[in-house]
């Protein structure tokens, strides 16, 4: 019996993936290191510090104190790109899809990679719909490791088995089904080959579809 969803944020309820990707590429332009879409699509669903050190790689002089330094300054410039964000920014039908779940007595909780979710959650004009909001800074290991979201069900105190999981990443999926959930996928399902059911956007999703499973 499904009592509560545990979403993912970018790509699934919103799109910063441009806002990442300006963000990235004015990063890697100014330390001269190599970047474009494609490099900016294997980082969905990884931290930034992971992220970080997939764009660096092993290449010299970015030790680890250089390396924090260079995360600090991608999230500034981040930050400016999500500046305007406003609640017209969430993608058609997300606002329905949690308030058709709160409504029928769900937990909602967010299981982003992003330390900059609540601020985004706050701007989409989403953010009390939500009963919890898992901390990327305090699990021990991101995506594709289970942690954030074992911890989001531990915030809203459901079984993982209990929850249902939504990622629109490979990695994420690879973390919801660690976690012991249901898994669904947005997006293609060529690349979310592993998610239990795969729809193309959020708008697409029928509660009644998962209430008993």
């Amino acid at each position: 019996m499904l009592a509560a969803i545990i979403f993912d944020l970018d790509g699934v309820l919103t799109d910063t993936a441009e806002a990442h990707f300006r963000a990235w590429k004015r990063l890697a332009d100014s330390i001269g290191v190599p970047f474009d879409h494609a490099a900016n699509e294997q980082l969905k669903g990884i931290d930034r510090m992971g992220s970080l050190d997939r764009i660096i790689g092993d290449r010299p002089g970015f030790n680890a104190n250089e390396r924090a330094r260079l995360a600090a300054v991608k999230n500034g410039w981040y930050l400016e790109e999500i500046a305007g964000f406003t609640p017209a920014d969430l993608f058609p039908g997300a606002r329905a899809v949690l308030e058709e779940a709160r409504g029928a007595g769900l937990k909602i909780a967010l299981a982003s990679a992003s330390r900059n979710a609540p601020l985004l959650l706050e701007r989409l004009g989403i953010a009390t719909l939500f009963d919890a909001v898992a901390d990327p800074a305090a699990v021990a290991a991101g995506k594709p490791a289970p942690d954030i979201f074992l911890a989001a069900a531990r915030a809203v105190d459901v079984a993982p088995a209990l929850c249902l999981g939504v990622e629109d990443a490979e990695a994420g999926i690879t973390a919801i089904r660690a976690a012991g959930m249901a898994s669904l996928g947005i997006g293609s399902p060529a690349v979310l080959a592993n998610a239990d059911r795969v729809i193309a956007a959020i708008g697409a999703f029928r509660l009644g579809e998962y209430r008993s499973a």
